[in-house]
C-alpha cells in the first residue's frame, strides 16, 4: 500500500488497516525505526480508564443517587 505524505508531513493509514488494527479517531500509534530503512507503526491498546470516559455521562452519580435516597430515608422515618 502506497500512501502520501501531506505538507505537514501527516501520512493517512489506509481505511483497510485502520479497520483490521482498530484504529479510529484519537487512537495512538508507536512509530519507531526498524532495521534498514524502515519506518514501523505499531497501534499501541486503547487505555481502558480513557475509553471508559463519558460511559455514564448524563447518568446521575451513585453518589447523588445514594444522598438522594438517604434523604429520603431521613423524611420518611
Amino acid at each position: 500500500m502506497i500512501a502520501k505524505a501531506t505538507v505537514k508531513g501527516q501520512v493517512v493509514i489506509p481505511a483497510e488497516l485502520r479497520k483490521k488494527y482498530r484504529i479510529k479517531k484519537g487512537s495512538k500509534v508507536n512509530i519507531y525505526e526498524g532495521e534498514g530503512n524502515v519506518i514501523i507503526i505499531r497501534p499501541l491498546p486503547e487505555d481502558p480508564i480513557e475509553a471508559s470516559k463519558g460511559m455514564l455521562k448524563g447518568k446521575t452519580s451513585i453518589l447523588k443517587a445514594l444522598l438522594k435516597d438517604r434523604q429520603e430515608e431521613t423524611r420518611h422515618g
